[in-house]
């Protein structure tokens, strides 16, 4: 799988602090949106649809985390089916502009 998560700094309390993704499942099915980890399926994320993180957890050496998407579905997803960008980690990635040769 390709789909890259990028860390999220955590804050006091455990809660990890909002991030924004998107789901991008490389399989291409919807992403199960579940009331726990692990747990009984509420509903459904089709790729490309954007959600904000709330929450992670790991169980068994994996992360999920807690969304909620403008539609108004909240859940637990796998960590794994999201691509997301905190503002920390634009500054990380951006390009540098190249430097001007003194005149």
């Amino acid at each position: 799988m390709l789909a890259t998560v990028l860390l999220m700094a955590v804050a006091a309390g455990g809660q990890a602090q909002a991030a924004d993704c998107t789901v991008a499942d490389p399989t291409g099915t919807p992403l199960n949106v579940r009331a726990e980890p692990k747990g009984r399926i509420l509903s459904v994320l089709e790729n490309g649809i954007e959600v904000q993180v709330t929450d992670e957890t790991w169980i068994g050496g994996k992360r999920w985390v807690r969304v909620s998407a403008d539609d108004s579905t909240r859940g637990w997803v796998f960590a794994d089916y999201l691509d997301c960008v905190t503002m920390e980690n634009l500054q990380k990635s951006a390009p540098m502009r190249p430097r001007m040769a003194p005149q």
